[in-house]
């Protein structure tokens, strides 16, 4: 006699989730838009590199924004927090955005991998009968 197998869930518990990381990119391109005059004030001016740097990450991340359904997405987000950190480089103050945002990055993984184990056990609510 083999075991009852999980039951899928009724619903695709990862659309919701996808959401979450599409809007997590939004927010973080537009906070890094609004470091443009925080740096062209307190970080000394802009320069073209700093200008295409920053504009390029913003929008880079509105594009992925729209791709999270694919494969590589986590990848592609991780991606995005790595070339934020080196905005350290930019100004300190986008280091410090790039911070903020690794540690949303780092809860999304959290419950990325709680909704995982979650779903193998059959504790969703739409897995339930």
């Amino acid at each position: 006699m083999s075991e009852n197998p999980v039951p899928p869930p009724a619903t695709d518990p990862w659309k919701g989730f996808r959401g979450v990381m599409a809007g997590a990119l939004v927010l973080e391109a537009i906070t890094v838009l609004l470091a443009l005059p925080v740096v062209a004030s307190v970080g000394g001016g802009l320069s073209w590199w700093s200008i295409t740097y920053l504009v390029g990450l913003a929008v880079l991340m509105f594009l992925g924004a729209g791709l999270q359904r694919r494969s590589w997405a986590m990848q592609f987000n991780i991606a995005m927090q790595v070339l934020l950190l080196l905005g350290t480089f930019v100004h300190l103050s986008i280091g410090i955005i790039g911070v903020v945002f690794v540690a949303v990055w780092a809860f999304i993984l959290v419950l990325r991998s709680d909704v995982k184990k979650r779903m193998d056990r059959g504790l969703l609510p739409s897995q339930r009968a």
